[in-house]
């Protein structure tokens, strides 16, 4: 029999704010993690999962043991029809995917917008109230298509922040991030604000012999 769900998400609660006082994160932060890597559990179990690939600080995040910059987004590298009426179906699938883990989405509330317009092949964006325990939490879904994927893409099995199943899914190389990073920064130059990209190269550095993971300058 599968437990009350109510019951798990008030156990969950409890355990993601002892995790949040013990690391010392904010705890509408934790939330928002969890909400994400279980909609990525759910996505990973639902037929649509071979079209989605995980890029973003969420990808980040499944790198280090310490908590990398926080994030309320989940970004991923979407294939097939980019228009917003299908992406919506889709998403609506993927919420509806069972997993006993204390979060529920709220399908009323998803919707989706167009973003990048200015690009080639544009974006979409979803967004979702999900709740755990009584607790709302806004996640966004950033979606892009038309990105290089070289080399290729990794099999990731998704760091679980309790001890629920881990996603298995497909995600960004390390080199993959590094090039977009280095892309962005080329490009936009002194005008850049995105501060984030100069971190996470700089994290990235520190954290793994690059030399090692496959990319050199042409």
């Amino acid at each position: 029999m599968a437990k009350d769900i109510r019951n798990v998400g008030a156990s969950v609660r409890a355990r993601l704010l002892q995790l949040a006082k013990a690391s010392g994160q904010s705890f509408d932060l934790v939330l928002t993690r969890f909400a994400l890597e279980r909609l990525l559990f759910r996505l990973s179990q639902s037929p649509h999962a071979g079209r989605f690939v995980l890029k973003g600080a969420m990808l980040m995040m499944s790198w280090f043991d310490n908590p990398h910059r926080g994030t309320r987004d989940l970004d991923l590298l979407g294939f097939g029809d980019p228009s917003p009426d299908p992406m919506l179906e889709t998403f609506r699938e993927i919420l509806a995917q069972e997993a006993d883990d204390g979060v529920t989405f709220d399908a009323d509330t998803l919707h989706v917008d167009r973003i990048r317009e200015a690009l080639d092949y544009g974006g979409l964006r979803l967004r979702v109230i999900a709740s755990i325990s009584g607790a709302r939490i806004n996640l966004t879904i950033d979606i892009g298509f038309g990105d290089a994927l070289e080399p290729g893409v990794e099999v990731l099995d998704y760091p679980s922040m309790l001890d629920f199943p881990m996603p298995r899914l497909r995600a960004y190389a390390r080199e993959t991030v590094i090039a977009e990073k280095f892309q962005a920064m080329v490009m936009l130059g002194r005008v850049n604000s995105r501060m984030k990209d100069f971190y996470d190269i700089w994290i990235l550095s520190r954290s793994f012999d690059l030399a090692m993971i496959g990319w050199r300058a042409q």
